[in-house]
Order: C-alpha cells, then sequence, then structure tokens
C-alpha cells in the first residue's frame, strides 16, 4: 500500500514538474516572440528612415520651394533616430510616415517628378517597407496578445507570479489623427 502511494505521490510530483516547465518555456519563449517581433519592426523602420534622405533630394529637384513639407521630414526622421524605447520609436515612426504622406502629396503636383525613374523607384521600395512594416506590426500585436493570453489566464497566471511576470500592454496603434488624411495646401 505504501509503495502504490509512493508511487502516486511521484507521479503527481512529476506531472507538476512537467507542468511547471511546459509553462515556463511557453513564457520565455512567447516573452522572446516579443522582442524578435519588435526587432523586425525596427530593421523596417530603419530601412524607411534610409530611404527617406534619398527621397527628400529626389523631390527637392523638382519642387524647390516645398522647404516646409521637406523640413518636416528631416525632423520626423532625426526623431526617429534618436528614439530608443519600442514606443518612442513606434510613435516617431508614425510622425515619419506621416510626414512622407506630404511628399507624396507635393508630388502629385509635378508631372515631371513623378514620371521620374528614380522616384518611381524610391516610392515603390518605400511602398513595399510599409507592408512589411504593417505585417512586422500585426505579427508584433500578435505575439503580444498570446503572451498576455498565456500568462492571464489559469493555470499561466499561477506560473507567471512565481516567474515574476507581468502583461505587455504595448500594442502598437495607429491614433485616430494618423488616420486622418494629410492636407497640403500651398
Amino acid at each position: 500500500m505504501i509503495s502504490i502511494l509512493m508511487g502516486i505521490l511521484i507521479a503527481v510530483a512529476v506531472i507538476i514538474v512537467a507542468v511547471f516547465v511546459y509553462f515556463y518555456n511557453s513564457i520565455v519563449v512567447l516573452g522572446n516572440r516579443i522582442d524578435n517581433a519588435w526587432s523586425q519592426i525596427d530593421v523596417q523602420l530603419k530601412k524607411r528612415a534610409d530611404l527617406v534622405p534619398n527621397l527628400v533630394e529626389t523631390v527637392k529637384g523638382y519642387a524647390k520651394h516645398e522647404k516646409t513639407v521637406f523640413a518636416a521630414v528631416t525632423e520626423a526622421r532625426s526623431e526617429w533616430m534618436k528614439a530608443t524605447t519600442p514606443a518612442d520609436k513606434a510613435k516617431a515612426g508614425n510622425v515619419l510616415a506621416g510626414a512622407l504622406k506630404s511628399v507624396f502629396a507635393v508630388a502629385e503636383n509635378y508631372p515631371e517628378l513623378k514620371a521620374s525613374e528614380n522616384f518611381k523607384v524610391l516610392q515603390e521600395e518605400l511602398s513595399g517597407i510599409e507592408n512589411k512594416i504593417a505585417y512586422s506590426r500585426q505579427f508584433y500585436n500578435d505575439a503580444i496578445l498570446s503572451y498576455n493570453n498565456t500568462i492571464t489566464t489559469i493555470p499561466g497566471i499561477w506560473f507567471a507570479g512565481i516567474m515574476g511576470k507581468t502583461e505587455k500592454k504595448i500594442y502598437l496603434e495607429i491614433k485616430p489623427v494618423e488616420r486622418e488624411v494629410v492636407k497640403v495646401s500651398f
């Protein structure tokens, strides 16, 4: 009888250890996935920021008197380069995206610019980067959702408490003001 009881206790202990290891590994993997997702966003934001000077120079050649638009883009890029935290980089990246919309709005007034092969290539490259940023943001938000679901539901909440893990609240969203169409006036 004692050996059966001992066997049951050992089996229960093994199950508890296995469940702990499973949740520990799950929480660590999900946390790493969030870090990886942010890194992917950061890479795409860097590509966009690196493309901006070429785009601005190309447009400047055709639209010399649009100084305020170029100043806004340059300032937005500078702010993005200074940002250090994911939240600050995301905010600065959104400002830069808005400033870039102004550049393309200005380009609409210059048919010879729109016909420029260099401008077309830069515009296509920027469009591709913007698509990758959107996908990366979606992946990042999905990673945070998975992590939060795991550490806020039973039994994950117990293991997260033991590990000292808390809910991540940095979802990347577009603010309502940034959804508005950019208005350019001369």
